[in-house]
This record gives structure tokens, C-alpha cells and sequence, in this order.
């Protein structure tokens, strides 16, 4: 048993090294892209006669706080008023309804081609009701927008004179925060997605490896879609998987960190939860799905097979922290009584420690903005960073289930992240009907991992193994800081 134990530990300690380590190449692309187009200009028209039909279309679920806000912005993009149809995929359930009614008539009388499209039921979710849009639409090209977005109103002619090159069957943007500021959770999500829409986005773009539509703030040209084989919801993210089905098919993808969409972060600990739970099991779903395509397509090169690898298996690095967690203790009772697998223990835990230098170089470089202060920037980043690995292992527990769930084929239904309008710390959470308040048995599991780290500190220390400590008390932080925030949140919301 002792060696099933050891090599599972290495096992999971060396993906997370690899993982980290694909990272880092990517960071070495973005730097590259960086430094080879400073100061390119930006592609764009020389009048409103070329400028093709485009349909945006706003997938809506309940979203009673946002959705006025989001019609007005998309209402005024600056774009001829004969080329624009909007469509408002409406599957809510409450008020917003009679909101979304309102508005688009507001807007109808006013001269602008928008509808308020409401189907039979709710199949497939968004993808769905993105599908059901499609047979309606008129434009060339579909922009995308989530309901908390605030797109600038020259989106389209940033974005659009992209589609000049024939190979291009989508533009993706960067998403900018609404409420970065507004807690420590928020400005946590956004020094992760800084990582995303920076390192790992231009990174493989600029490589010319797969990178995926992030479910908004952009922009696919229809017959990509059609080509792709549409919008299919047998996966949590419809996003991904309809990007690895386009790329699979030959067309390129384009991404514009310079053009920023901003949007709003979840602010409660249930919220993200929801959120974070998606997309980890959307991508163990898209895996499954689509993995395999991948490594056997061929005109696909190595690289690009590698960084695909990793990219659809990122959500596996939950199910390595958590095995990591529950066989910490069994291997210090092995180090215990059989003293020749220490120097086992300590080489492979190095994996961990270069990962976690790895990590914080990629995390670094994707958050300092160049006019920051080197050093003032560098002593920040080293009080942020410990607390934001802390809380990605919290959630680890909630994660690592739907990665599982995922794997194993089992589905779910398409949960949605509830956007409550809360951009300042003056916002209150309190009647806000989207704000969960029931208990989570969750935080139940996630105490008694609390629990189990705290037991596995006490055998750290009474066995003298000082080098998995800090481990160990990263991971009960983290589970503790998601437990009492989960029941804080919900807790407000009465």
C-alpha cells in the first residue's frame, strides 16, 4: 500500500509541475507578442459602407438588476442603424420578463431592429437559446454579450475589421471588472482571470495553439458556427467546446487584449462557487468530448497538441490538491515508519515548491501594469499571492466533484451565475432576491477538511516534518476562509 500511496503522490505532484511548466512557455509567448506589437495600430474602417450586418444577441436568465443596463449599451453601439438587429434571448422566469418588454419597445420606437425572443422551454439552456437565435438572425457576424457586461460602444469597429481575413471565424476581447474593488473575493477573481485573458489567451493565440470563446464579449462569424456543427449543450461550457470544434474544423481564432469589456465579478462565496463549479466540470465534460479529437487530428502540431492537453485538463489540478490534502497524512505515518521513502517525499514536495515559484512568476507578470513600480509591485504581489493560492485551494473540494462528475459522464443542469449589480462597497446585498440563503451542506465538507489539515499540521509537527507545514496550513486557511464565507453570504442575504 505504502507504494501505491508514494506513486500516486508523485503522480499528482508532477502534473501540477507540467501543468505549471506550459504556463510558463505561454508567458514567454505573451512577453514575445508584447514586445513584437507595441504600438501596432489597431485594424479598422474607412467608412460605414463596408461595414457588414451583425446581430448581437444578449442570452438572458432572471436577470432583473443588469439587463436594462446591458440593452441601453448594446442600443448605442456606434454602428449604422440599418446594419444592427439585437436579439434578447429571454428565458426568465420572474420580473425581468415585463422588464426586458418594456425596454424593447422603448428601443423599437426609437428605430433600432431588436426582439424579444422567448421560446417554449428552456432545452439546452443558453446554448439553447442561443441555437433557437440562430434560425431567427439576419447578421453575418454574432456578437455575444452575458447580462452584467458594459461593452464600449465602438466594440464593433474594433472588433469586426478582424473578419477581413477569410481564415478568422472569431474575435474574442479581454474582460475588464466592474467591481475589482469591491472585496477581497473580487479582487481574488480578478487577479485570476488577469492570468487568463492575459497569459494563457494571447499566449496560445500568439503560438498559434488553440485558445477558446469565452462565452462573451465576442464575436463569431455565423458560418463558423454552422460549420462547427452549432451550439451543443451537452456540456457545462458550450463555449469551449463549440472553440475546439471550430479549431478542429481549420478556422483561426483572434484575441485583443487590447480591447476591454468590463463585467461584474460574483461578490458572494455561493456565487463563485456556482460559477467556478461550471466551468470545472464544463471542462472535464469538453475533455471527454473533445480531447481525443485533438490528439489524434491530424496538421495539428506537437506544441499545440500539448498546450490543448493541458488547457482542456486544467480543471484536473483540482482533483491533484485535494488527493494531495487527504494523503499528506498517510504519507507522513509512511516517512514515520519507513524512514528510506523520506528522501522520496522531499524530491517530489520540491515538484510543489518550483511549481509554486512558477506560478507566481506567471501570476506576476500577467497583473503588473508597466508603468507600476517594479518593487512596490513585487512586495504586493508577495503579501497577495499566498492568499490567493489559499482560496483556489479552498474551493478545491467543491471543484474537484464536478471535475469528477465530468469524467465520469454525469450530467447536470446549467446553473447560472446570479448578477446582483453590486459594483461599489456602498452596493447592500440585503433583499436582493438572487442571493442564495439556504444552507450549503458544502461548507459541512469543507470544515471538516479544516479539520483534517489542522490534524495534519499536529503530525507535521509532531514528527518533525517541517517541509509539508506550509502545505498543510495554506490548505486549512483556504477551506476555512470558503466555509465562513459561504455562510457568511448567506447568511446576509436574510
Amino acid at each position: 500500500m505504502e507504494f501505491v500511496i508514494v506513486g500516486l503522490y508523485i503522480f499528482f505532484l508532477s502534473f501540477i509541475l507540467l501543468y505549471a511548466l506550459t504556463e510558463l512557455n505561454l508567458t514567454f509567448a505573451y512577453l514575445r507578442d508584447r514586445r513584437k506589437n507595441r504600438g501596432v495600430q489597431e485594424k479598422s474602417f474607412d467608412n460605414d459602407e463596408g461595414k457588414p450586418m451583425v446581430t448581437i444577441q444578449l442570452p438572458v436568465y432572471n436577470e432583473l438588476y443588469v439587463i436594462e443596463r446591458l440593452i441601453d449599451v448594446v442600443a448605442n453601439f456606434d454602428w449604422p442603424i440599418e446594419k444592427l438587429e439585437i436579439q434578447v434571448l429571454d428565458d426568465s422566469n420572474d420580473e425581468t420578463v415585463d422588464i426586458i418588454a418594456n425596454k424593447v419597445k422603448e428601443w423599437s420606437r426609437k428605430g433600432i431592429d431588436i426582439t424579444h425572443v422567448i421560446r417554449p422551454d428552456r432545452e439546452g439552456f443558453k446554448a439553447g437559446a442561443l441555437a433557437y437565435g440562430m434560425d431567427l438572425l439576419r447578421g453575418e457576424y454574432i456578437a455575444i454579450f452575458d447580462a452584467d457586461f458594459v461593452p464600449g460602444s465602438d466594440f464593433l469597429n474594433r472588433t469586426i475589421p478582424y473578419f477581413a481575413d477569410d481564415r478568422i471565424g472569431v474575435v474574442q476581447t479581454r474582460w475588464g471588472y466592474l467591481n475589482r474593488d469591491y472585496s477581497i473575493l473580487t479582487k481574488l477573481q480578478a487577479f485570476a482571470l488577469d492570468a487568463h485573458f492575459k497569459i494563457e489567451q494571447r499566449g496560445r493565440n500568439s503560438g498559434g495553439h488553440f485558445i477558446n470563446f469565452n462565452g462573451t464579449a465576442g464575436i463569431w462569424r455565423k458560418t463558423t458556427i454552422e460549420d462547427a456543427g452549432g451550439w451543443q449543450s451537452d456540456t457545462l461550457t458550450e463555449d469551449l467546446d463549440l472553440s475546439y470544434r471550430a479549431q478542429l474544423k481549420g478556422w483561426k481564432f483572434q484575441y485583443l487584449e487590447d480591447v476591454e469589456s468590463p463585467a461584474e465579478l460574483p461578490v458572494t462565496m455561493t456565487a463563485l462557487k456556482s460559477q467556478q463549479f461550471r466551468w470545472s466540470k464544463g471542462a472535464a465534460e469538453c475533455t471527454r468530448k473533445n480531447l481525443g479529437k485533438v490528439l489524434i487530428k491530424r496538421g495539428i502540431g506537437m506544441r499545440t497538441k500539448i498546450n490543448a492537453t493541458f488547457h482542456l485538463l486544467n480543471s484536473f489540478l483540482f482533483i491533484c490538491v485535494i488527493s494531495l490534502v487527504m494523503l499528506s497524512i498517510p504519507a507522513m505515518l509512511i516517512i514515520n515508519q519507513f524512514p528510506q521513502f523520506d528522501h522520496v517525499f522531499r524530491n517530489s514536495l520540491s515538484f510543489f515548491f518550483i511549481s509554486t515559484i512558477i506560478l507566481g512568476i506567471i501570476y506576476f507578470v500577467s497583473n503588473k501594469s508597466p508603468e507600476d513600480n517594479f518593487i512596490v509591485a513585487f512586495f504586493k504581489f508577495i503579501l497577495f499571492f499566498p492568499i490567493f493560492l489559499a482560496l483556489t485551494m479552498g474551493i478545491g473540494l467543491y471543484n474537484s466533484i464536478g471535475v469528477v462528475e465530468g469524467y465520469l459522464g454525469k450530467k447536470s443542469p446549467f446553473v447560472r451565475t446570479p448578477k446582483f449589480n453590486v459594483t461599489t462597497k456602498s452596493d447592500s446585498l440585503k433583499a436582493n432576491k438572487y442571493v442564495i440563503s439556504s444552507f450549503n451542506p458544502m461548507a459541512i465538507l469543507e470544515f471538516l477538511l479544516v479539520l483534517y489539515a489542522g490534524y495534519g499540521i499536529y503530525v507535521a509537527l509532531e514528527f518533525e516534518n517541517y517541509y509539508m507545514l506550509g502545505f498543510l496550513v495554506m490548505i486549512a486557511i483556504g477551506f476555512s476562509y470558503t466555509s465562513f464565507y459561504t455562510l457568511k453570504h448567506a447568511a446576509a442575504a436574510k
